[in-house]
């Protein structure tokens, strides 16, 4: 494996964990941008629901843009666009400018969601084995270092712009000068024809060692023989194909939005719980989704996608039946611990499942996917209230429950075709990577 492909990697992960750390600073803060601006509890939602709606127009935008300009190209300028915009929803007055903060925030994190995990399936092909789990632990670790900075700032009673402003002194250039070692890895005409700075890797899913050819602009390219997918002009996505996959991520987002929206207040509402230690649930749940995804690969490797799948909805499963179940804040505790080792695997495998079934459409593939995660996002947080009003929490906890279940039909669409990720299985590749380019 290459210099570039390394560096490609650590910069690419660095900007998941960036993003974590934005994401974390908006949504912990939330109570305290309510009271900042005035925003009602009833005009609340309208601004939170406008957020994902935004990042999945943002998403669609995508991937028209990734047509004529690299994946590499839209993350560097749409990270730098999405801290400006934190810094804007920590620094305006008028309930206007809030307004505006968040829509750029929205539709700049469509656009860095989509263009991250378009990087990373293609590394994850130019490597041949799996490594998609550690970019979304990279997330998860800025998720934590994004949490923790907003306690500092409640716990000191700072100005929300007073919290903003030097974490986004410190990552946005560290953000720009990282991009310089992305790595974009076409595939398809579309994406040969791409120009940029970033370095360049095409690689196929087919078997057999191939021929290295330089391009024009000095980057390589791989030809290969037997007329490999990857490479093939005018790759589609069947929607068809994709809607098993989109239907997973819908629920893991379900899961996911159910714990950062519904554990603290479950656990103090429902369980009895102190108001501090209402707030360890999602730290816990945070933890263990980076302890998950640290060691995601190697099980992926070792006993394939499908199995890994299927083992994480059964755990995510298993925590929210402990979390309706629970008799006090503890097992509460044990409940979101489970979840977050489960859900954990979910996303990044079905964004390199994605990769996987659409090996010559792949940015498109996972643009589209990527609006399933707003989607999830969506309804999750709603339907928990919702049911909860109507029924019982511990009631409501039981549905999504029962979408992780579902779930397990859906675990074939994860098996490997053509490539196999895991020990033993791993395909023949060449992949001659050119220059990354030095310039901003």
């Amino acid at each position: 494996m290459t210099d570039v492909l390394r560096r490609g990697r650590a910069s690419l992960a660095f900007s998941f964990l960036v993003q974590g750390v934005a994401f974390a600073l908006l949504v912990t803060r939330i109570p305290a941008i309510q009271d900042r601006y005035g925003v009602s509890d009833a005009l609340l939602p309208v601004f939170l629901a406008a957020v994902p709606v935004l990042a999945g127009i943002g998403s669609v935008a995508t991937e028209r843009l990734v047509r004529t300009v690299r994946p590499s190209g839209v993350l560097r300028w749409s990270q730098p666009v999405v801290l400006l915009a934190l810094l804007g929803v920590g620094a305006g007055r008028d309930m206007a400018f809030l307004a505006v903060s968040l829509a750029v925030f929205g539709l700049a994190v469509g656009a860095l969601d989509a263009s991250m995990n378009m990087l990373g399936v293609s590394l994850q092909r130019a490597y041949g084995r799996s490594i998609m789990l550690s970019f979304h632990a990279a997330y998860s670790l800025g998720g934590i270092v994004g949490a923790s900075l907003a306690w500092v700032g409640a716990h000191g009673q700072l100005a929300l712009w007073v919290s903003y402003l030097p974490v986004v002194l410190v990552l946005m250039p560290a953000a720009l000068v990282g991009s310089r070692w992305f790595v974009d890895a076409d595939s398809g005409a579309g994406g040969a024809a791409k120009e940029g700075g970033a370095a360049r890797v095409v690689t196929g899913g087919g078997g057999g060692a191939g021929a290295a050819d330089a391009d024009p602009e000095g980057h390589g390219r791989v030809s290969r023989a037997g007329g490999d997918e990857a490479l093939r002009p005018g790759g589609g996505v069947a929607f068809r194909m994709l809607l098993p996959l989109c239907l997973v991520m819908t629920v893991a987002y379900i899961g996911d939005s159910t714990v950062s929206n519904w554990s603290a207040k479950y656990l103090q509402d429902v369980l009895g719980s102190s108001e501090q230690t209402a707030t360890v649930p999602y730290n816990v749940y945070m933890v263990t989704t980076l302890l998950g995804r640290t060691l995601g690969d190697f099980g992926v490797r070792r006993f394939g996608a499908v199995a890994v799948v299927r083992a994480g909805a059964l755990v995510a499963a298993g925590g929210f039946a402990v979390v309706a179940g629970a008799p006090g804040a503890w097992a509460g505790m044990l409940g979101f611990t489970l979840l977050g080792l489960g859900l954990c695997v979910l996303v990044p495998q079905t964004f390199a499942a994605a990769g996987r079934l659409f090996p010559g459409a792949s940015d498109a593939a996972v643009a589209r996917l990527n609006v399933f995660n707003y989607v999830g996002f969506l309804i999750g947080s709603p339907l928990v209230g919702a049911l909860g009003d109507a029924w019982s929490y511990r009631g409501a906890m039981l549905v999504p429950m029962v979408l992780m279940l579902v779930t397990l039909v859906y675990a074939r669409s994860f098996a490997p075709r053509p490539d196999r990720y895991g020990g033993g299985h791993e395909r023949p590749h060449t992949a001659d990577v050119g220059r990354s380019s030095n310039g901003l």
